[in-house]
């Protein structure tokens, strides 16, 4: 990760955000969106305080992270899901990691006891990157939506803070 830094998103951000949405989209096994939304809805719909981006030397984002609540009611306060995604040719670098890291850092400040996330079981790199940070598979929902037609599963991982009671 030579000369990249990890830092709050800023709305300055928005395209290249969008652009590497994008391109995960595109790929098709990083999630069920089939269109990128727009800026001001994926501003509203993160948590300001746990959204990340990776900045290379010239300003350009290689990835991003981002939470959002997973429920609106009290006893799931400290819950919630995540999405990482990492430019194509920025892969491989620990990139992802270290947004991964981050987050973890910053909702564990602020209270939260579990991150939990659902990735395609065609997307291994991301399982696997997600189990080496510390998440654990708690199942798999099968048949859980269609995707371009056809029906997908969704492993579901979570991450429970050994720092939060």
């Amino acid at each position: 990760m030579s000369g990249v830094r990890i830092r709050p998103l800023q709305p300055e951000d928005a395209e290249q955000v969008l652009a590497i949405y994008q391109a995960g989209i595109d790929e098709g096994n990083a999630t069920f969106e089939t269109t990128v939304p727009t800026w001001a809805d994926f501003d509203a719909a993160k948590l300001p305080g746990h959204r990340f981006g990776a900045i290379g030397g010239n300003g350009e984002l290689f990835g991003w992270v981002a939470a959002t609540r997973v429920s609106d009611r009290c006893a799931y306060a400290g819950v919630v899901e995540h999405s990482v995604y990492v430019h194509p040719a920025a892969r491989g670098r620990g990139i992802a990691r270290a947004l991964l890291d981050a987050l973890i850092t910053s909702t564990e400040a602020a209270g939260i006891w579990t991150i939990q996330s659902g990735i395609f079981p065609e997307n291994t790199a991301s399982l696997a990157l997600h189990q080496r940070a510390g998440f654990r598979v708690i199942g798999t929902r099968e048949r859980i939506g269609r995707h371009h037609g056809a029906w997908r599963d969704v492993v579901l991982l979570e991450r429970r803070s050994p720092q939060v009671d």
